[in-house]
């Protein structure tokens, strides 16, 4: 259910400094959210899979943490983020 190299890298390529920039939290909320958007429609096909569905809730709450820290980090960024995403409407 992981992301493939290249899924990863096109988002990192997209969101990160360079393509080595995979710790920047912009970086990592977009590989959470892809990963998000993959687990969903996993869970859409298979709804009686529990362990896809907590891996799901882990993964929401890892994004809500750190979307928290970039919150108080740098607001702005926040808000870029949550638009370029389309995480909020």
């Amino acid at each position: 259910m992981a992301l493939t190299k290249e899924k990863t890298a096109s988002v990192v390529a997209q969101f990160g400094a360079n393509d080595k920039d995979t710790g920047n939290t912009k970086v990592q909320v977009a590989i959470t959210t892809e990963r998000i958007k993959q687990l969903t429609a996993h869970c859409k096909m298979f709804p009686k899979d529990a362990g896809a569905k907590r891996a799901l809730t882990k993964l929401v709450g890892q994004r809500r943490s750190l979307l928290k820290y970039l919150q108080r980090k740098d607001l702005e960024l926040y808000r870029a983020l949550i638009k370029e995403l389309g995480l909020r409407k």
